[in-house]
């Protein structure tokens, strides 16, 4: 696990996404889901090439119900950026580094 990403909840939400004064990517994930695993090392490598840019925190669905709820989260892996607490992006589904990094570019 990276020491570059924020594992996040319900609770710090606010505080650690919406309020950010860096664009933040969120991981909508569970353990038991395959493509969240295959995506992780990438946003891993993303997290330290982003630095100081864009902050990458992570959201466990299983243990967090009401953030994936109030932004109609209904397959993971979800990833959105957030700017100044708003949604910039949305990106479903796994997803190479290439296309993550476009996505990222896109929306920060």
């Amino acid at each position: 696990m990276s020491d570059k990403i924020t594992h996040t909840s319900d609770s710090a939400f606010q505080a650690e996404v919406l309020d950010s004064d860096t664009p933040v990517l969120l991981d909508f994930w569970a353990e038991w889901c395959g493509p969240c695993k295959s995506i992780a090392p990438v946003l891993d490598e993303l997290a330290g090439e982003y630095e100081g840019k864009l902050k990458i925190v992570k959201i466990n669905i299983d243990e967090n119900q009401q953030t994936p709820r109030q932004f109609g989260v209904r397959g993971i892996p979800t990833l959105m950026i957030f700017k100044d607490g708003k949604v910039a992006g949305t990106q479903i589904g796994a997803v190479g580094k290439g296309q993550l990094a476009k996505f990222i570019e896109a929306s920060i």
